[in-house]
């Protein structure tokens, strides 16, 4: 998946949860995995940049000091598409540390070209599915920021249960988070754009900054992809999501 490409236009979704199979009792994933082919320099950034770049999946918590060799605040994105939104944030916020976590090797090898030649060394990416990463990879309370931008939406109400955000996805977000932290969705698709609204305002540990029932003005570190742009001369609406981690209320006894 482009994370940014308006729905009607963007290649097959690879980041959202399949249809359950009881019978066969798959796990849950957080993908439905569609790879496009690889160009030849795509195919060749993972030969040359992907032991700067990349992490291994290796199912423990990743020791990133020692991957990123400093401690720093670490911001996490699931889902980077093609990797514009990242690689904007690692040029403009040099002091804090970018994960990435993307399933679809063309976009992951685009990413790893773009950051080679800007020679960026605050980003590393995962070419995994997210919520194994975020079960086994990231420490609980270890995360300054985790941005969510444009998932697919699976409009057709039969494929709405694919949605990437639901409740118990909520929970590993705010698991992952440290207290103060940040959670910043954003989507071009109202219906889902309500759905999370929905899901992430009834998620304890997390305040909406808009207050409940409230989107948020887009902040001036996501970027205008050129798909929104597209999208936005066409009428299409985009919708902000901002919530802090917060400490749950102590209930009354």
């Amino acid at each position: 998946m482009t994370a940014q490409d308006h729905p009607d236009d963007r290649p097959p979704d690879d980041h959202h949860p399949p249809l359950a199979d009881p019978e066969r009792h798959r796990p849950v994933r957080s993908f439905v995995l569609r790879q496009g082919r690889l160009t030849p320099a795509q195919a060749r950034a993972f030969d040359q940049h992907w032991s700067r770049y990349g992490i291994d999946y290796q199912g423990r918590v990743c020791p990133f000091d020692a991957v990123f060799g400093r401690h720093a605040d670490r911001v996490l994105e699931i889902g980077f598409g093609n990797g514009e939104a990242l690689l904007f944030a690692a040029a403009n916020d040099p002091l804090r540390d970018h994960i990435g976590i993307e399933v679809h090797r063309p976009g992951v090898g685009r990413l790893l070209n773009a950051l080679a030649e800007q020679n960026l060394d605050t980003v590393r990416v995962y070419n995994h599915d997210a919520v194994a990463v975020l079960d086994h990879e990231i420490a609980p309370g270890s995360l300054a920021e985790i941005r969510i931008y444009f998932p697919d939406p699976w409009h057709k109400k039969r494929h709405n249960k694919r949605r990437l955000i639901q409740p118990e996805f909520a929970k590993r977000l705010v698991q992952c988070l440290r207290p103060g932290g940040l959670l910043h969705l954003a989507t071009d698709w109202q219906p889902y754009a309500e759905h999370m609204l929905a899901v992430l305002d009834d998620t304890p540990g997390l305040r909406n900054r808009a207050g409940p029932g409230g989107f948020s003005p887009c902040p001036p570190w996501r970027p205008q992809t050129r798909f929104e742009t597209r999208g936005l001369r066409l009428g299409h609406g985009v919708w902000d999501l901002l919530y802090d981690r917060v400490e749950p209320p102590t209930p009354s006894p």
